[in-house]
This record gives structure tokens, C-alpha cells and sequence, in this order.
């Protein structure tokens, strides 16, 4: 459906912090909806969820683009580079400094990432984003925004397309606010098996858009029943891969199955709930601030310099 765009309404007058968010009784379903949005992100472009293979690809993809769109028309040399990108990286002990180069030789073949033309000095590389990955981080965005604005009844998404600074200028703000939380930083180990493993958040997502009725106060959570198969074709994972990831949180009695051999229902726990309910209300909170100071700096002309081009 095509959002009709009129009037831009002003910001919500603060952002929901992550009690807020994670409280209100509308959140079960918004993690359902911002799941659900992913899932389609990535079955338009499967190569896409190189970005966010995994956890700590996600962060330095978070840290790319943030170089990437600080990049400045009157600075030539400035934006992504590898050293800058490196340095980065190894301030957030995300990686090893030839992991992240590879990283990066890994997005540009996978044409997520390209040389900047005519830089004057040769030997700096400038990268910046492509069209397809520069879509997908708004998308990401505008989703984001969208769930926010069932919480409230806000116009964060209206405003966002009506003005494509505002995601410009807010990303590198979540990419740092993000990479200083040490609850999304560090996820807890409860979801860590998942997050840390290549595609495992696609299958927390997943997770996610299988449950229909949601207690907080329930011990278990059920959904139905579902083969570790299903989830292997989808997102083309390896059984013995997936049931690596499952064995530690079945071990600790955070998930599991109404029968033995991973038959019947599957249920949750309320902690492991808890817990990747409380890690995603992180993201939404710092995406929610990162909007309204985007905002406000855009309103009071804060911002006077565009970054260059991105995509």
C-alpha cells in the first residue's frame, strides 16, 4: 500500500526510552511486525543478509554506513576508508583487523560498497554505499519508525520519507549510540548462541512471527510446532548448524519442544522472551532518539552541510 504523503507533521515531543518500549503492551506485536519486515528485506534480496550475517557483522555494517554518510562534498579524502573503517572496528572489539578488512573486500564483490571516483590522492581508497545496501538501511529505518509510531500514534515514518535527511543524518547517530550501549553490544547469553552464529538473528526473527499470543507473565510461550528443516531451506543454513545454535538454550531450559526428538509444540521461556525483548527495546530506543535529535537539528537548521552522496 502506497503511504500518501501531505502535510509533515512535527516530531513527537521526546522519544520512548527503553522502558517504555518494552512495557507497553503493544511491543510483543511490534517485534512481530519489525520481524516480519526483515524476513521481506531479505527474501527480495537473500544477498542482502550479508550485512547482518551475524551480530558482530551487524555492527561493523551499522559503522560503515555511518562513515560512509559523514562523508563531506568539500572533503574529498573524508567518509569510509579502510583504515578508517579498521580503527573503528577495533575501538568496538568487534572483529580482528583482518577480519574487517575482509569484511570489506567482501561487500565491495558482493557490490554493496564501491570506490568513490576521482579521489585525489591515490593512495586512499574511499568507499561508499551502493544503491541496493543504501535501500535496505532505509528500509530498515522507515520500519523501525513505523513500529515506533504504533506505540504512540506518531508520524515518525510519514516524516522520514517526506524528508530523506532525517535518516541521513540519524543513522551515524544510532550506529553510535548502539556501538556505546553494552546491553546491544553484548547481547545477553541467552540469545548469544543465536546472534553470534552467521543468519542467526534471521531465525530469532523468525521465532518471532511464529507467536500469536503473547503473556509476559507466562512461564512458556507456545508456537507451532516447527521442524529445524523448515528453517535450514529458508534461509539456507545447515541443519548441523542450526541445531548448534538450538543445543545451548535447549540444554539451559530456555527453549525446547512438547516432544522428544524436537516434535509437538515448541515453546519459549519467559526469559529468553525477556531477554531478546529487552535487547531489541535498545534498538528501538536509540533509533527513536537518534529521529528526534535528527529532527530537532533539521528544524532549528543545525545541519547545514550535507554529507555526499550515498546512493
Amino acid at each position: 500500500m502506497m503511504l500518501k504523503i501531505e502535510a509533515v507533521a512535527a516530531p513527537q515531543s521526546r522519544p520512548l526510552d527503553r522502558e517504555d518500549i518494552q512495557s507497553h503492551p503493544l511491543f510483543a506485536e511490534i517485534e512481530r511486525q519489525i520481524a516480519l519486515h526483515l524476513i521481506a528485506i531479505h527474501d527480495r534480496t537473500p544477498r542482502l543478509s550479508r550485512l547482518k550475517a551475524s551480530h558482530r557483522k551487524w555492527l561493523m555494517t551499522h559503522s560503515l554506513f555511518a562513515l560512509s554518510l559523514q562523508r563531506r562534498d568539500d572533503d574529498p579524502l573524508s567518509g569510509l576508508t579502510a583504515t578508517r573503517f579498521v580503527d573503528t572496528v577495533m575501538r568496538l572489539a568487534a572483529a580482528s583487523r583482518n577480519t574487517a578488512t575482509a569484511y570489506l573486500a567482501e561487500l565491495v564483490a558482493y557490490k554493496f560498497l564501491r570506490d568513490v571516483p576521482d579521489v585525489p590522492d591515490r593512495r586512499v581508497r574511499v568507499l561508499e554505499t551502493t544503491e541496493a545496501a543504501y535501500d535496505a538501511m532505509l528500509s530498515w529505518f522507515n520500519g523501525h519508525l513505523a513500529c515506533l509510531d504504533r506505540l504512540d500514534g506518531g508520524t515518525r515514518q510519514q516524516r522520514s520519507l517526506a524528508d530523506g535527511r532525517i535518516f541521513r543524518l540519524a543513522q551515524p547517530m544510532i550506529a553510535e549510540r548502539l556501538s556505546e550501549d553494552p546491553l546491544w553490544r553484548d547481547p545477553p547469553d541467552s540469545i548469544g548462541n543465536f546472534l553470534w552464529s552467521d543468519y542467526g538473528g534471521m531465525v530469532l526473527h523468525d521465532l518471532i512471527t511464529r507467536i500469536e499470543h503473547y503473556d509476559p507473565k507466562a512461564e512458556t510461550t507456545e508456537i507451532a510446532p516447527l521442524a529445524l528443516s523448515t528453517l535450514s531451506d529458508k534461509y539456507m543454513l545447515s541443519t548441523t548448524n542450526l541445531k548448534r545454535m538450538f543445543k545451548k538454550s535447549e540444554d539451559d531450559g530456555l527453549i525446547g519442544w512438547q516432544q522428544p526428538r524436537r516434535r509437538g509444540h515448541m515453546w519459549f521461556s519467559r526469559s529468553f522472551l525477556h531477554d531478546y525483548f529487552q535487547w531489541q527495546s535498545a534498538k528501538f530506543a536509540a533509533v527513536d532518539a537518534a529521529f528526534h535529535e535528527a529532527s530537532s537539528r533539521l528544524d532549528d537548521n543545525r545541519w547545514t552541510a550535507a554529507p555526499g552522496a550515498s546512493g
